[in-house]
């Protein structure tokens, strides 16, 4: 089993969060809802044993500061080495900082995969912009590394950090960049739904979603529709520890083990072939 949605925070983060919310308005939100909970590597990995998880995808949180960034990059850059058959790392960098490429440059380097989860709402960046994202697009293609973006659907019920990047804009981002190898966090906000459209198939066809939140935001019957839509190979599970992890999900999944093969194939078999497969 692989977890493609797992946070990590340096232990100094956690400890020193008040200070840093000074600072970070996005990660004070965050940090501060009712549901928040912190996790350095060691719990990540007493989880996944617990679990049964085999890989987990780690990554930091995604600041507006770079230096910040860089901090959590190191984190998850030695946290990989101190477990490198049971984590895989992405970097978190924002996007509109002049040195970005730089420092996703330097964390494909040292062996990380991919970039994210970016916050475009909390780092004030438009994922839809193409002037915007053009750079990280070009650096991480040049790395071969994946991009993981934070997006919610646009109903429904608020909830801290939910944001406004939803379908329109994630369809958007992959009409500017049909070559780019980019997962979408929670179900894409409902942009799965637009695989049914022949001209966004296209468009999507680099697209991958998690299903990170699950339990909060739909009931189980959503994998149905997503198996029934014929595109349960491009999605993902993410738990999106330490908020959630797999106790959470096994309602949701279980009952739908024994019907249909496809279900499982979100755990191991559709990540592997997204790393794999041509850009």
């Amino acid at each position: 089993m692989i977890d493609t949605h797992v946070h990590v925070y340096p232990p100094d983060v956690i400890r020193d969060f008040e200070k840093i919310s000074e600072r970070e308005d996005y990660f004070s939100l965050l940090s501060h809802g009712k549901v928040h909970k912190w996790a350095t590597v060691e719990d990540v990995i007493r989880q996944m044993d617990e679990d049964g998880i085999q890989q987990s995808w780690i990554f930091g949180f995604a600041f507006r500061d770079l230096g910040l960034c860089k901090h959590c990059n190191d984190y998850v850059i030695e946290s990989i080495k101190k477990y490198p058959d049971r984590l895989k790392g992405l970097a978190v960098v924002p996007p509109l900082d002049p040195k970005a490429e730089e420092e996703v440059v330097r964390c494909a380097e040292r062996g990380l995969i991919g970039v994210g989860e970016l916050f475009p709402g909390g780092q004030g960046f438009d994922i839809d912009d193409v002037r915007q994202t053009w750079r990280l697009v070009a650096v991480t293609q040049e790395a071969n590394m994946v991009l993981l973006f934070h997006t919610a659907e646009p109903v429904g019920h608020d909830y801290p950090g939910k944001g406004n990047v939803g379908p329109r804009e994630a369809a958007q981002f992959c009409i500017n960049h049909p070559e780019a190898k980019v997962i979408f966090a929670h179900f894409g906000g409902g942009l799965w739904l637009y695989e049914l459209m022949p001209e966004m198939k296209r468009y999507l066809k680099n697209a991958r979603y998690d299903i990170a939140a699950l339990p909060w935001l739909y009931k189980s019957k959503i994998l149905e529709a997503v198996n029934s839509a014929g595109i349960m190979g491009k999605f993902f599970y993410g738990s999106d520890f330490p908020i959630l992890s797999f106790e959470r999900y096994k309602e949701a999944i279980n009952g739908l083990f024994e019907k249909n093969r496809d279900i499982k194939k979100l755990f191991v078999e559709n990540v592997e072939k997204f790393l794999v497969s041509e850009r």
